[in-house]
């Protein structure tokens, strides 16, 4: 199956590795549904170090996507965070999943980087250390020093990292057609939508500059403010494949005992971080998408930096409403309103509503009266919709994985630390100015606007149509699903457009002329046609 689906014979290779991977791992459902076995000459270069025959079927997969690499990685990780699509079980274990892997040799590092730069890196930098401060699937980080004595750090692209990883997603995007089209219980989880969205991310992550233009719009977000902190882009040695920016010196939210030790108040830096992501989120519609400890550093003056925009979230003006109305409705333990919104998310699945309505109103009763928690909360959110057979949109799973993210660095930093509390003015303040009259106004007038373009249109519409009937040229496109059901409905229906389009055209286009005659006999006979019409159209409608 897969052998005639991937039809692109470049990546070949690659998709023989991919299978043998899954093989020696023993991913058997995955291995026999996609019919992986029938690829021939299949590669194992990395026996498995364990006896796979003793690990549940989620180890063996989170091993088999470690070994797999940096594409495959991202995906999983992702998929951690979707407690609406996946068990307990498997989210757990995929995350485990890690991004850190072995670095690439500065050999082979520094022909890149020099080529990308324009000169070796002794005559741009006073100081460099070719020792990797990180090491990533996709980057490796190094630490260096301006000529000017700015302290910086340099991201570099692992080289053939961008081959690996389009080869693996031009796969991917065939085998998701294949779940689609195979698997008919999988397609309420859009998996080619999912993997299109995932691709995208990973398309922007290969790019630096787009990490660059990420960072310089975050920090123009919050250019009035000196508590939020970003680090400045050197954008005269910073390319697809290179990034160079300002070094931040800070204490990660994780070591305790740094704080105290720099006098940082834990608690106003937990309420900083969260005001910043929910500015970002639910005001500005772009935020950073992964703020785990590494991501975020505190400062003197208990500031706060974010660093590492590979990753950025995205959300309509629709979306951040619809989610400002869910918090609302967490917060006002409103159970109808949770179940609205999760109609409105998933509107293309046809869940019980039953089911859907008791489940929302035990949501609200086992979160109420509690100080809530954002993880927990929004786990449970995501099983109530898996359980009722709802998918969430791509966008708002990459939302709650960085608000679950951020509400876990928050609790360490302050173990009483409340999110929705603290989200409780951000949420009140933006709904008023989201609802408020001047707003419904503006909406107000933007539809009438819309309604009188639409009907503005509407008599050349008419007429275009005459002049294509008049010509012979009126043609109807419909798309049938079991056309033996639907043929004499369709006579049915074919008949009384005709109908509808004679007496259209008298009532447009002839009428108008024979009252201008003024003749009463005239008149009466357009009125007779006109009835006889529409008599015949309510006679074809009772019969279908």
């Amino acid at each position: 199956m897969l052998k005639t689906a991937f039809v692109a014979a470049r990546d070949r290779q690659r998709l023989q590795e991919i299978a043998g991977i899954l093989i020696g791992f023993g991913v058997n459902q995955v291995v026999d549904r996609l019919g992986l076995r029938a690829i021939p000459r299949l590669t194992w270069r990395n026996t498995p170090a364990v006896d796979v025959t003793r690990l549940s079927q989620p180890e063996r997969m989170r091993r088999a996507i470690e070994a797999l690499g940096p594409t495959f990685v991202k995906i999983g990780q992702v998929m951690a965070s979707r407690a609406d699509l996946l068990t307990p079980q498997w989210t757990e274990e995929l995350g485990k999943l890690h991004d850190r892997v072995a670095p690439v040799p500065w050999d082979v590092i520094r022909p890149q980087l020099e080529a990308d730069l324009g000169a070796p890196p002794s005559e741009i930098f006073s100081e460099f250390d070719t020792n990797p401060l990180a090491s990533a699937s996709i980057a490796q980080v190094y630490r260096a020093r301006l000529e000017s004595g700015e302290e910086v750090i340099v991201k570099v692209r692992r080289p053939g990292v961008q081959k690996i990883i389009e080869a693996d997603l031009r796969l991917l995007s065939h085998a998701a057609r294949i779940v689609e089209s195979e698997w008919p219980e999988m397609v309420r989880y859009r998996p080619h939508e999912q993997m299109r969205f995932i691709a995208n991310g990973l398309r922007e992550e290969l790019d630096l500059l787009n990490e660059a233009r990420n960072c310089e719009l975050l920090a123009g977000l919050f250019a009035d403010r000196d508590d939020i902190v970003f680090p400045k882009i050197h954008w005269e040695w910073t390319s697809e494949r290179v990034l160079v920016q300002e070094f931040i010196h800070g204490v990660p939210p994780t070591d305790i005992k740094r704080l105290e030790e720099a006098g940082l108040d834990r608690v106003v830096l937990a309420q900083r971080g969260t005001d910043a992501f929910l500015h970002m989120s639910l005001i500005e519609g772009i935020f950073h998408a992964d703020p785990h400890p590494g991501n975020l550093l505190a400062m003197q003056g208990n500031r706060l930096a974010f660093v590492d925009f590979g990753i950025v979230g995205r959300l309509s003006q629709r979306r951040r409403a619809q989610l400002l109305i869910l918090i609302g409705a967490m917060l006002k333990e409103d159970a109808d309103g949770l179940m609205a919104v999760l109609l409105d998310w998933t509107g293309g699945s046809n869940p019980d509503l039953t089911r859907l309505e008791a489940a929302s109103q035990a949501f609200v009763t086992r979160h109420n009266g509690t100080t809530l928690n954002l993880g927990l909360v929004l786990t449970d959110f995501m099983t109530m919709a898996r359980e009722n057979d709802l998918a969430m949109p791509t966008d708002l799973a990459i939302l709650f994985k960085g608000l679950v993210t951020a509400d876990g660095v928050m609790r360490q930093l302050d173990p009483n630390f409340d999110l929705f509390a603290a989200a409780g003015p951000t949420v009140r303040r933006t709904m008023r100015t989201r609802f408020s009259m001047k707003e419904v106004k503006t909406r107000f007038e933007g539809l009438a606007a819309g309604l009188y373009g639409a009907a503005s249109e509407l008599p050349t519409l008419v007429h275009l149509m005459l002049v294509r009937l008049k010509q012979g040229r009126v043609t109807v496109e419909i798309e049938l699903k079991g056309m033996d059901k639907l043929t004499r409905g369709i006579e049915r229906a074919a008949a009384r457009v005709a109908v509808g389009l004679v007496v259209a055209a008298f009532a447009t286009q002839l009428a108008p002329k024979l009252m201008e005659h003024g003749t009463p006999a005239f008149a009466t006979i357009g009125i007779l046609v006109l009835t006889i019409g529409i008599g015949w159209i309510l006679l074809l409608a009772r019969n279908r």
